[in-house]
């Protein structure tokens, strides 16, 4: 499954933005779905997660209460609706899919990874 992911970009401290996580091909319907984050010279870390069978979605302590991950099964799409974005939020965000429903904050438990999209918060 090669995925897409996209909506990054500049926004001030306080803002919004939504990411969304496309595949190029298949559904993601059947896919747990993670998104995680790499900050210039530190390792990529989880953020957030949701399956797809419904669940309760899984965030990491930094972003939850802040963070909003969701899918759109119709769409076949999964969006990650960041609010009260912080200067530390500032990342190359990526989308990435693993089969099955349980969600999993190990990045190596996840098959196929998107590209990548830049979100820079300002203060």
């Amino acid at each position: 499954v090669q995925l897409q992911a996209s909506g990054g970009g500049l926004v001030q401290a306080g803002g919004s933005l939504r990411l969304s996580c496309v595949p190029a091909e298949r559904t993601l319907s059947r896919y747990t779905v993670g998104w995680f984050r790499q900050a210039p010279g530190k390792e990529r870390e989880f953020v957030a997660a949701a399956s797809w069978s419904g669940g309760s979605p899984d965030y990491a302590d930094a972003v939850k209460g802040r963070f909003t991950v969701s899918r759109d099964n119709g769409q076949n799409t999964v969006y990650l609706q960041m609010d009260s974005l912080k200067p530390e939020d500032t990342a190359v965000y990526f989308c990435a899919a693993r089969s099955g429903t349980v969600p999993t904050r190990r990045s190596n438990g996840y098959d196929y990874w998107g590209q990548g999209t830049q979100v820079t918060v300002s203060s």
